[in-house]
């Protein structure tokens, strides 16, 4: 059976179908990522405490057992509610109490098809971690867990942060290696420092040309930090060879926040007049932080065949352009222009992978109106003129 979902997955990867696995804390969290096209489903024990309303950082701490959590509404929420896609455990790998083959054929017994490496000391560093790797308490342990798994049968999805754990992981026979960026941003609780978008594509990108190196089959993914909305998860496909996208917050705890907040809104003022509404909404945007940076990112998807300045953009936002420029650079790790460039440049790859159009007619679908500027711009961004890419992809 398990064999059989891995092939499912790899057949999705064959046909240019991005992987996507969702992490439920609840079952009906699980129900509704099945029924949206989500490969697999990660039962994790920070899962579970976002469904409480905290930080998947609680998942890390010593409130609970994190095995005896994940089996217990695995088993009792996910698996009955899950019928056609593969479900992952989170297994803590480091628990110096259990004995790891006992504990995984229970895993497999109870009808999960495989584990990741969660809770993971590798979001630990700095002097805890140095004591933790002291004491036998380390990232050797969870290779240690995959390589048994693997062995026993199970599906393996290895989160890894670096160079070295990532060969490890690879030798232990993961299927999946997913770099880990850090907790999600966004919403009430998630984390508030984080990577630039641009700093995880260089991991990620120097992470997966080892995968290649290594074993090319291994199916690549990406998890969290700036990860935050589907724009953000197309950026990273386009930007680095990741096949899929893990995301727990992205698709429970923000669009749950959103939705109840929003539809309980809509019930208190129901009946109010519409300008009563109007001053209700101008004092919760104020109340509110605004995410700019959202905004000109759905613009930018919107809008990018179009001419499109900075300027314009904090004028309909009503603030400087210094200060947009700012915040998107923080958030990003790279400019508004770059951003665009690259958002554009990208573009134009996937129109020429599948549509015969001539180059003219390109640069004026992806917003250049000179189309010399445009085949230099593609020059630069590719390493090939726009016609001689095209050639080498036919061939």
């Amino acid at each position: 059976m398990e064999q059989k979902q891995m092939t499912q997955l790899k057949r999705s990867v064959r046909t240019d179908k991005r992987v996507i696995g969702v992490a439920a804390g609840s079952g009906l969290a699980a129900k509704a990522a099945e029924s949206g096209g989500a490969d697999f489903i990660l039962a994790l024990n920070s899962g579970k405490f976002r469904q409480m309303g905290v930080s998947s950082l609680a998942g890390w701490l010593p409130f609970s057992n994190a095995n005896e959590i994940v089996m217990d509404y695995g088993r009792r929420e996910i698996l009955p509610r899950v019928n056609n896609i593969p479900v992952f455990f989170g297994f803590n790998g480091t628990d110096p109490t259990i004995d790891k083959k006992k504990c995984l054929l229970s895993i497999k017994a109870n009808g999960f098809a495989g584990i990741n490496n969660f809770p993971t000391v590798g979001m630990f560093d700095g002097q805890f971690r140095e004591w933790l790797d002291e004491n036998g308490l380390n990232y050797d342990q969870e290779v240690e867990s995959i390589k048994l798994a693997h062995d026993l049968g199970l599906l393996t999805i290895a989160f890894v942060f670096d160079q070295t754990q990532t060969k490890q992981m690879l030798a232990a026979g993961a299927d999946i290696i997913c770099v880990h960026l850090g907790l999600t941003s966004g919403g009430t609780v998630g984390a508030k420092k984080i990577l630039s978008l641009e700093a995880g594509k260089k991991i990620a990108k120097e992470l997966f040309d080892i995968c290649e190196k290594v074993n090319p089959n291994v199916i690549r993914m990406i998890y969290g930090g700036p990860v935050d909305s589907p724009l953000d998860a197309d950026y990273m496909f386009k930007q680095t060879s990741a096949q899929g996208y893990i995301g727990g917050s992205s698709f429970e705890r923000t669009p749950v926040e959103d939705s109840i907040g929003q539809i309980t809104n809509e019930f208190k003022t129901a009946g109010i007049l519409e300008s009563d509404k109007k001053l209700y909404q101008l004092l919760e945007e104020l109340e509110q932080h605004y995410d700019y940076v959202d905004f000109t990112q759905k613009y930018i998807a919107d809008h990018y065949m179009d001419e499109i300045k900075l300027t314009e953009l904090a004028d309909i936002m009503h603030i400087s352009r210094q200060y947009l420029g700012t915040l998107f650079k923080e958030k990003m790790g790279l400019t508004f222009s770059d951003y665009l460039t690259s958002y554009r440049l990208n573009q134009a790859i996937t129109i020429l992978e599948n549509k015969n159009v001539s180059i003219s007619e390109l640069a004026q679908m992806v917003g250049y109106t000179d189309a010399s500027y445009f085949s230099r711009a593609f020059k630069k961004y590719t390493g090939f003129p726009p016609n001689a890419f095209r050639s080498s992809k036919k061939k």
